[in-house]
Parts: C-alpha cells; sequence; structure tokens
C-alpha cells in the first residue's frame, strides 16, 4: 500500500474516532450537583469541555521536581502491572482554578494523556 494511503487512512481513523467518542460517565456514586462545575473545565488552547474529550476524577496527586503528578488506576493503567500508576501531569495541561468544589486533585485524561488537571483546594 503506497505511504500517503496510510497517512491518509491513518488521518481519517484519527479524526473519526475523535468526533465520535463518547462522553464520559459519572463515576458511580458521583454527586449530580458537581456536574455542572466539571462541564466548566475546558481546555487551555483550544477553549474545549475537558470532560466531553475524557474520563475526569478525583485523584490523589504530588508535585515532584517542580510538576504535578496524578495517580491514576484502572482503565487508564492498565498496561502498568499492577494497574495504577504515577503519571506525570503536562504543564499545558494544569488548569489555574481556585473553585474546586471536591477539594481533591482532578485529572481529566484520555488513552494514557492526562489532558486536564486541577489542584486541590483542601477543602
Amino acid at each position: 500500500m503506497p505511504r500517503r494511503l496510510i497517512t491518509s487512512l491513518a488521518a481519517a481513523s484519527l479524526i473519526f474516532g475523535y468526533q465520535t467518542m463518547p462522553r464520559a460517565a459519572p463515576p458511580p456514586g458521583a454527586d449530580p450537583d458537581l456536574a455542572p462545575w466539571f462541564r466548566s473545565l475546558h481546555l487551555p488552547n483550544t477553549h474545549q469541555s475537558c470532560c466531553d474529550l475524557a474520563d475526569c476524577r478525583t485523584v490523589q496527586y504530588r508535585i515532584t521536581n517542580g510538576h504535578f503528578q496524578a495517580f491514576i488506576g484502572g482503565e487508564f493503567a492498565r498496561w502498568q502491572n499492577p494497574p495504577f500508576a504515577w503519571v506525570d501531569v503536562p504543564d499545558n495541561s494544569v488548569l489555574h482554578r481556585h473553585d474546586n468544589p471536591t477539594g481533591e486533585g482532578v485529572a481529566c485524561w484520555a488513552g494514557m494523556r492526562i489532558i486536564c488537571f486541577v489542584e486541590g483546594t483542601g477543602a
């Protein structure tokens, strides 16, 4: 198969997959009163909703060498053994918000990448 065709098919697959990506479901026992706040989280550069593109959950987090790391388990880290991991948060994914009603860190991830992160408030 010619390289150009393979590249075109790969690009089409990514675009189609991105456009048809289902909205992430809230975790069991989620507080429906927090839904508007979660929906207010937007990607810094595109202003697209983080929760429309990713799975958003409260997480443990830490700061290592001046950068956030989030503790992600389950489906996100299934490639790990055991199935959880400290994952680096890209600096451009940190949303500098001080209105986090959960009091905990919040990470939104798609695939194996954190796309939005909000630091906990300790509330």
